[in-house]
């Protein structure tokens, strides 16, 4: 048991004989502390420098797949305007054709489609050097994208040096370019010059009908001094639902008119009567018995109809209105005047009872017997043909007659129905013209309706960042007697990224303000043409996104609004057929919703490229230079810079706005498309 003590005495060093802690057990324990305390503070501040490389190599993929949208947003902008101007354009030059198919209308047909015209060589031009623009810029995407994301490493240097970059995944552009498909208008123009002949024909015949429709109206309607409708009131006090009046040519026609002189005829010869017992009174009578018996007959058989082609047929009799003229009727030959016989000669009587009727009565005879010899006028009642003549002409060469303004509508109607005729021909001719060019305009909605450029420039998978930290020496005030001095060893990390559709974004708000900043410095705006040209491509423009509603909605809306300069007949057609078109046909939308840049799994990354052994991340991590320049960075991984990677903006191209006086250079600051947020 001699060790008993010793083990007694060595615990005794640490615990009193009270069982409390020493001196030497307390100094001992706050010494222990002190070097956990230290150590452990160093842990952590090496931990937490550590993670800090992979938060630049974060912000590195972040800042990369900026620039990728960007270009995005530059490439999605051009594209809509081109797409925007084509179908501008073609819906300016089909309201061109519209235009030109209506009467008069020509030459307003013909300036609009030299507008759309010139609207597509506009495209032509700014397409061509959008897309020669947006192809040079592509080609430097990766070498934005590396100095966007070694700048943004950059930015993070403090006490430790950080240097990183980004990678574009795909590396080489797989975009397809159609903006600078041309569309070839000059059919339609030429088709436009025969429309705008054959509307102006027609528009000459329209008037001549129009003015032959007036010129009825007037003599029915019209007390100039007096008229039909006048006169078959005052003589005949026809009702109301017989005699109606029109107080302007629209819904007048001829009909109006035969039905009123068949209502007119028939009323007089039931309500004639000889006004007193004079012969000449009786003869008269008796002569305006035969003229309205003639009168109402010859109504009857007047026709006037509307056919479903729009094509009318009139036939309106002319009634005699002097001897010559009666002579051409039945009026002339008709047996129904009494005949005597007075020894050898034969007289004609205006009516039975005439004092001079006193030989045998013989059968009745025509007045034209008196001019062939047969009969003699009786020298009593003067019956023959000068008196059936003057009947004629007393109602019809004064201006208080009925017979008066129908003459002047029977003239009035034979010229309508040759104007008419001519119209219809011409509007036949329209017809077979409109059907030509819709199938020139279809062809013309078809070249536009190709598909849409595809982007995918460098980057468009997604970008891996990648960062380097440099060694570091540990922070003095961490070290002490209680800890040694240490280095924080160099690091390395990386991090992946890619764009992501923004939801709240689905409306092109890009759109709309880049169609309100090309608008805004001329006066008035869009307002101040808000009927025009302008306006249409700002609602295309600004419909980019969901064209297949877009287009045709305008195009509805615009050709519509043609009504009003009059669009029938082969226009209404026309402007039919194309509203069917451009609905039917269709345009492929596009997603404008803006996309942002999202971290992402490199891995995924990687496996979209087909490189998912790194094996380019580890050779840029090598090669990644200690310092020095963007421009130094570029050559280190070999990219190609264009001479005008250096420029503070690129001009893709200039943009005339359809509408305005405006030509406006698109430019791409460089500084701002390395900056976007």
């Amino acid at each position: 048991m001699s060790w008993a003590p010793e083990i007694r005495w060595g615990i005794a060093t640490f615990i009193d004989d009270e069982g409390g802690f020493t001196s030497v057990a307390v100094a001992l324990a706050l010494l222990v502390s002190l070097c956990l305390v230290f150590a452990v503070a160093q842990v952590q501040w090496v931990a937490a420098r550590s993670g800090d490389v992979q938060v630049v190599a974060d912000a590195c993929a972040l800042s990369g797949t900026r620039a990728v949208r960007a270009f995005s947003v530059v490439a999605q902008v051009s594209d809509a305007c081109v797409l925007s101007l084509g179908l501008c354009a073609t819906l300016v030059c089909g309201a061109g054709l519209i235009t030109a198919l209506v009467p008069g209308m020509g030459n307003a047909g013909l300036s609009l489609v030299e507008r759309g015209r010139s609207m597509f060589e506009s495209r032509g031009q700014f397409a061509a050097s959008a897309a020669h623009g947006l192809q040079s810029l592509e080609r430097t995407l990766p070498a934005l994208i590396a100095t966007n994301a070694w700048a943004t490493a950059d930015a993070y240097r403090g006490r430790i040096a950080y240097r990183g970059t980004a990678l574009a995944y795909p590396q080489e552009s797989g975009s397809s370019y159609d903006l600078a498909e041309d569309v070839d208008a000059d059919d339609l123009a030429d088709q436009v010059a025969q429309a705008a002949e054959l509307s102006n024909k027609a528009a000459q015949d329209k008037q001549a009908r129009d003015t032959a429709l007036e010129r009825g109206w007037h003599a029915d309607c019209l007390d100039d001094p007096s008229c039909l409708y006048s006169r078959a009131d005052a003589l005949a006090s026809l009702p109301v639902d017989k005699n109606p009046h029109f107080a302007h040519p629209d819904g007048w026609n001829f009909g109006v008119a035969l039905n009123r002189a068949r209502a007119y005829y028939r009323a007089r010869l039931s309500q004639e009567s000889p006004a007193s017992s004079s012969v000449e009174e009786q003869v008269n009578s008796a002569c305006r018995l035969a003229f309205f018996e003639y009168a109402a007959q010859a109504t009857a058989q007047g026709t006037y109809q509307e056919h479903p082609d729009g094509t009318k047929t009139i036939d309106l009799p002319e009634l005699p209105h002097d001897r010559a003229s009666m002579q051409q009727t039945s009026l002339y030959t008709q047996v129904r005047w009494p005949v005597t016989q007075e020894g050898s000669t034969r007289y004609i009587h205006g009516y039975t009872s005439c004092p001079k009727a006193q030989g045998n009565a013989q059968s009745l005879a025509a007045v034209s017997e008196v001019d062939s010899g047969t009969c003699i006028s009786c020298p009593v009642c003067n019956m023959g043909p000068q008196a059936l003549g003057r009947t004629a002409s007393a109602s019809t060469n004064i201006s208080n007659g009925f017979e008066h303004y129908w003459r002047t509508i029977v003239e009035a109607s034979k010229d309508f129905e040759e104007a008419d005729k001519r119209y219809q021909q011409s509007q036949g001719e329209l017809k077979e013209l409109a059907q030509s060019q819709s199938s020139l305009y279809e062809q013309v909605l078809q070249q536009l309706a190709v598909p849409r450029p595809k982007l995918c420039p460098p980057g468009a998978w997604g970008c891996v960042g990648v960062a380097i930290s440099g060694s570091t020496q540990i922070p003095v005030g961490l070290t002490s007697g209680f800890a040694g001095e240490g280095e924080l060893p160099a690091g390395c990390a990386i991090a992946g990224a890619t764009l992501a559709p923004d939801p709240q974004t689905a409306q092109n708000n890009v759109l709309s303000r880049f169609f309100d900043s090309l608008t805004q410095g001329e006066e008035g705006g869009v307002a101040g043409v808000i009927q025009g040209v302008t306006s249409l491509w700002g609602e295309l423009l600004c419909g980019y996104g969901d064209a297949y509603g877009t287009v045709g909605d305008t195009a509805n809306k615009l050709f519509d609004g043609l009504d009003a300069v009059g669009a029938g007949g082969a226009a209404s057609w026309l402007k039919s057929k194309m509203s069917e078109m451009v609905a039917t046909l269709g345009f492929e939308p596009a997603d404008l919703r803006l996309r942002k840049p999202v971290l992402y799994a490199t891995q995924d990354v990687f496996d979209k490229d087909g490189s998912g052994d790194g094996a380019r991340v580890r050779s840029v991590l090598q090669q990644l230079p200690a310092e020095g320049s963007a421009a130094d960075l570029i050559r280190a991984f070999g990219h190609i810079a264009q001479d005008w990677i250096g420029e503070q903006e690129i001009t893709l191209g200039t943009l005339e706005i359809p509408g305005l006086p405006l030509s406006i250079p698109i430019k791409v600051r460089l500084g701002e498309l390395l900056s976007s947020p």
